[in-house]
């Protein structure tokens, strides 16, 4: 049988090092340095591939769990003393990546194209300074409201993320 250990610390890794690099390093540096449109349009390429990897690697984790050299398996995760270590903050994170790429993604896009379509309307950019007109104060509301619900999310997925590492440091040791 082949061993998932090793595939359980690189997804793990790998899970941990996209999220912190996307949300701590790459997006800020972008957001100084790109001006508004193409940080923008970087976002829209870059996000559908950060909340699929923030999706898909939990489960190749939950997966590839083991408990000494044997691996735990689905039965293993569903055991009760696994629920809340192992079970719950993977879960957590599958489910919170597959909220941001699902659901709250499509929905700020949505809102961006709005208020693309609003910027013709207006004449004026959505973040030029105001006044705005109320179209435009509506979508700038509702986007910064799912912004923050989508980093909102993403800060619960990387929390459930670092708890579990803190767990799996644990049997390491």
């Amino acid at each position: 049988m082949l061993d998932p250990r090793p595939y359980h610390i690189l997804s793990y890794g790998t899970l941990l090092g996209v999220q912190i690099y996307q949300s701590f390093v790459s997006g800020i540096i972008a957001f100084r340095v790109l001006p508004r449109p193409q940080f923008a349009s970087l976002q829209a390429k870059t996000f559908p591939t950060y909340f699929a990897i923030q999706t898909a690697l939990p489960v190749v984790v939950a997966l590839t769990a083991s408990r000494a050299d044997k691996p735990l398996g689905i039965s293993g995760l569903l055991e009760p003393e696994n629920h809340f270590k192992v079970l719950l903050p993977l879960a957590t994170a599958f489910v919170t990546g597959l909220v941001n790429f699902v659901f709250l993604r499509p929905l700020t896009v949505d809102t961006m194209r709005e208020r693309k379509h609003q910027e013709t309307r207006d004449g004026k950019k959505s973040y030029d300074p105001a006044p705005h007109s109320k179209e435009m104060v509506a979508l700038n509301k509702k986007f910064g409201r799912l912004h923050g619900m989508s980093s909102l999310v993403n800060m619960v997925t990387l929390g459930a993320t670092i708890f579990y590492g803190v767990v799996l440091s644990k049997r390491l040791a």
